[in-house]
């Protein structure tokens, strides 16, 4: 929203007979909101753009008429008085006007009781049954939305739902139709909402003052808010780590309804995810007991029709429990996790240290990742510990680790509205980090310039003032293009370059032979438009850039983020308002994972392992030898565990069958293993090849601290109680510690968490008293008076120069190229309503509603030549497997393109992915490889 600028002048007035001084440009109503002085609203809320239509908020400023408090700027000397009798007369009459037309039953009063028109009717004691109530005017209701109910006969036409649409999210869906009396709320072209273009997001229905967009019941009857527990907290699932209230039900511990709370990262914003997906947490297959492999069931294989490959009976969503659970007998706590401990000693005594490996997650907090990972160091003696960072940003940390000494982002996401210039790249941002891209398509309605490049036009692209379509892998020579006009033509920054950089003479060499012309034979946008976009970034006096992993998720992913960083660099474009490098983190706890050394070749805050202080360090804390040399990424412990060097694994909150690339391989690896004990909250595809399950606990039931894409540190606090006998994860990495001869004791996750930050430099000082209730950016050297450090890096680099490296690159091929038998390329992502492997927002009734079914991308033009339409069932087969699901016409994706989202088991995008990796990041290349499109008939 276009918010307008406050004066530094100082204008004194007077409300109620109290002197109130407030910046010129403030309205009325916020000098007497800012006085404790509180006028009534109903079109009004602060977040948006005031526009006066409902008159409530009047008041009497010495004029012929009452003036609207809400879009009257005060002015000095101005006398104001809120309450009278002709101001009360006023506001009495505009209310019974308003009821007159109003529906007998609101549904928001029935729910959560906030109708401020009825409270307007109370407050000026106005009885309804004076008041003729229409007996129908025709004015109808939608239900077509999973998760809004429409009234419009409750509607009262205050445009709220429509300003934050068009201003808070920038959906731009709701708009009025008709005239007279019969105007009301549309959306779109008077679709009906469920059949719009509508995201779900529910803004509109959270500053409805009304009965018209109310939240439909997910789980138990919403009640009035006074009749639940409220419980701060934060989202579980992207990198954004929206705050968010979660109202409980005491009686049924179970979370009724959510609602965005005020944090600097959010702005009491979310999507659909974070208000509408919280009911997994209830589902009926959570695990609840400790689970043993019956003896019957080896040697080990898959037990699901869907893991085994084979298309047998209906195509679900969800694993099978009456095909699985056979499989598996209950166990008490002491049975299994003796044997887990009994198991992975036995595997250290006989093989080693290094035939062990534990996969973390990023889902976990903070605590339970630092526990993990000293779990596998301390305890199995090995540095073969991972989690999904490796299948997210592993390249990008590499890139920033080399060239500026840290993985941090530089800025927060939201300064993108100091920045002139916004670089968006290899990002569907609106679809996966929805509430991050509020605020850039904020910023490019407001004045800064948006450049999207992407191999598909996504949503965010919408927004763009320049939408630069690659031809995908070909980052490298884009952007080496790029450099060569900003340097070219002068547009780089000499005094930073001098004093901030080295390496400057063999970036200009190599780029040198990239002009635009050439980069235009690859990349596929016109030579032209990469001069103009050059000189759009080079000109600018802040750029940020963004990019997800449409950057990093290739064998040249630490190549096409090299190339970014050093446009930054070239340009000066580091540790400013409005300026930085930010890559967007995937899981809601991705960073923080990181942070505490879940990846094999460091330590917490990225102390290598290979270093000897460093090393000496963590033996003092830890008191046991530590093994000096890296351990092994996640693609490369699968790799193991089909060979054999890689024996017993445990495994906390992964997926790999369905998350890591060429499923086929992965199968047979899991299979392979001595040993496995995975800990999970449901009963995973993996979890079908383990010897012993561990019930864990949801993000729901337990407190931890999680780090965001911000590196913003939250606390998030325990919502509900775990079902049956499921424990707190870092409760059982405790246990089996414990039970393998090296105890660990903490009285909960506030002690491991004063532990992790006196080994973390860049935690000091953060304590969970601190952290509440909106959280800390790190490093925060101040905690007690600062929010912490948002621009890092505006004095030079954690590097021994204490400047960043340029690192050239050549453009190179993706590692499988199309070819006649293979004429399509492969893109795999997310979907807006889905997460990751969809073990959360499958079993989310609302998410699974709206997007119950495997479907992949093509473009319009590819269906017809193949005799094809939306709707119809197509094989894609690469070289490692094939998958049937239905197609879907997008003029997004580019012809000779297929895009294909990982989250459906029943049609698992990594059967197909190539599991060739990054030789930096050791990421695989899940965006690009070879694949053929079939017709084929629906599954039977």
């Amino acid at each position: 929203m276009i918010k307008p600028q406050k004066s530094t002048r100082i204008v004194t007035l007077t409300i109620d007979g109290r002197e109130v001084s407030v910046p010129g440009g403030t309205t009325i109503w916020e000098a007497a909101k800012s006085a404790g002085i509180e006028i009534p609203v109903l079109c009004h809320d602060p977040r948006l753009r005031p526009v006066g239509v409902c008159r409530m908020c009047v008041v009497d400023v010495g004029e012929r008429v009452l003036a609207a408090s809400c879009v009257r700027q005060a002015s000095e000397g101005m006398k104001v008085r809120t309450s009278s009798d002709k101001i009360h007369t006023c506001r009495k009459t505009l209310t019974e006007l308003l009821l007159s037309d109003y529906p007998a039953e609101s549904r928001r009063e029935g729910a959560t009781g906030d109708d401020m028109l009825l409270a307007l009717a109370r407050d000026y004691g106005i009885d309804r049954s004076d008041i003729a109530i229409p007996a129908g005017d025709g004015r109808t209701q939608d239900m077509t939305s999973p998760v809004i109910a429409v009234d419009h006969a409750a509607c009262i036409l205050c445009d709220r739902c429509i300003r934050a649409c068009d201003e808070i999210q920038h959906n731009d869906v709701i708009g009025r139709t008709g005239k007279g009396y019969g105007t009301r709320i549309a959306f779109d072209l008077n679709a009906p909402m469920g059949n719009s273009t509508c995201v779900s997001c529910g803004e509109c229905a959270a500053v409805c003052p009304t009965g018209a967009l109310t939240n439909k019941t997910l789980t138990v009857q919403i009640r009035p808010r006074e009749q639940l527990k409220k419980i701060d907290s934060l989202c579980p699932y992207c990198g954004v780590g929206c705050a968010i209230t979660f109202h409980i039900d005491p009686d049924t511990n179970t979370v009724v309804f959510a609602e965005g709370r005020h944090s600097p990262g959010s702005e009491s914003r979310l999507c659909v995810k974070g208000r509408y997906g919280f009911d997994y947490a209830k589902h009926p297959q959570r695990l609840t007991t400790p689970l043993i492999r019956r003896e019957e069931f080896y040697p080990k294989g898959p037990l699901s029709f869907a893991v085994k490959g084979e298309r047998r009976g209906k195509p679900g969503g969800l694993v099978d429990y009456g095909e699985v659970m056979p499989a598996f007998r209950e166990a008490t706590w002491e049975e299994a996790l003796d044997l887990v401990a009994s198991r992975l000693k036995g595997i250290k005594q006989r093989s080693g240290p290094s035939a062990l490996a534990g996969f973390g997650s990023a889902k976990c907090s903070n605590e339970e990742a630092y526990l993990f990972q000293k779990l596998v160091r301390a305890v199995f003696g090995t540095n073969n510990v991972d989690h999904c960072t490796r299948l997210c940003h592993a390249s990008s940390v590499a890139a920033l680790l080399e060239t500026i000494g840290s993985g941090a982002v530089t800025n927060v996401f939201s300064d993108v509205h100091n920045a002139d210039v916004a670089v968006v790249t290899g990002s569907n941002t609106t679809a996966n980090h929805p509430v991050a891209a509020t605020f850039i398509k904020d910023a490019a309605a407001s004045g800064t310039t948006l450049i999207v490049i992407d191999s598909r036009e996504t949503g965010i692209a919408r927004h763009a003032h320049h939408f630069l379509r690659i031809e995908p892998g070909s980052d490298v020579a884009l952007y080496n293009a790029m450099m060569h006009v900003l340097i070219g033509e002068d547009l780089v920054n000499h005094d930073y370059i001098r004093d901030f950089t080295e390496g400057f003479e063999a970036l200009r060499e190599l780029v040198k032979k990239y002009p635009p012309e050439l980069a235009e034979g690859i990349c596929g946008v016109p030579a032209a438009t990469i001069r103009e976009v050059a000189r759009v970034f080079g000109r600018a006096n802040a750029a940020i850039i963004f990019w997800g992993m449409g950057i990093s998720q290739h064998t040249t992913g630490t190549d096409n983020a090299r190339c970014l960083i050093s446009l930054a660099l070239l340009t000066g474009n580091i540790g400013r308002a409005g300026t930085g490098l930010h890559p967007l983190r995937g899981q809601n706890n991705v960073q923080g994972a990181s942070d505490a050394g879940l990846i094999p070749m460091v330590y917490p805050d990225y102390q290598k392992v290979g270093e000897p202080a460093t090393q000496k360090k963590f033996e003092e804390a830890w008191g046991v030898p530590l093994d000096p040399n890296p351990g092994l990424t996640v693609v490369e412990i699968i790799n193991g565990a089909l060979k054999g060097t890689i024996k017993g694994m445990y495994m906390m909150g992964e997926n790999p069958f369905l998350s890591d690339p060429n499923s086929n391989k992965v199968r047979k690896a899991l299979a392979n293993l001595d040993f496995l004990c995975v800990q999970d909250i449901f009963l995973t595809e993996t979890a079908e090849f383990a010897d012993v399950v561990l019930p864990a606990t949801s993000f729901f039931e337990k407190d931890g601290t999680y780090t965001n894409s911000d590196r913003r540190v939250q606390v998030g606090r325990t919502a509900l109680q775990p079902p049956g006998q499921a424990r707190l994860d870092w409760q059982l990495v405790c246990e089996i510690a414990t039970r393998m001869g090296y105890e660990m004791k903490y009285a909960g996750a506030e002690e491991i968490f004063e532990e992790f930050t006196s080994l973390a430099p860049s935690y000091a000082g953060l304590d969970y008293h601190n952290l509440s209730p909106t959280g800390k950016l790190w490093p925060c050297p101040d905690p007690a008076s600062s929010d912490g450090k948002q621009l890092l890096f505006g004095d030079g680099f954690p590097t021994p120069s204490r400047r960043g490296k340029f690192v050239p690159v050549e453009y190179q091929p993706a590692a499988e190229l199309p070819d006649d038998e293979y004429p399509f390329v492969l893109n795999t992502g997310r979907l807006l309503e889905h997460w990751h492997t969809g073990t959360m927002t499958r079993r989310s009734k609302a998410l699974d509603a709206i997007e119950p079914e495997a479907v992949c991308e093509l473009n319009p033009d590819d269906l017809e030549a193949m005799a094809l339409k939306s709707g119809d069932y197509v094989n894609l087969s690469t070289r490692r497997g094939t998958i049937t699901l239905k197609v879907r016409a997008s003029r997004g994706v580019a012809p000779g393109n297929v895009f294909v989202p990982f989250h459906f088991r029943e049609a698992s995008a990594n059967i197909l992915t190539n599991d060739a990796l990054d030789p930096f990041g050791k990421i695989p290349e899940y965006k690009y490889c070879a694949v053929k499109v079939a017709p084929a008939q629906p599954p039977a």
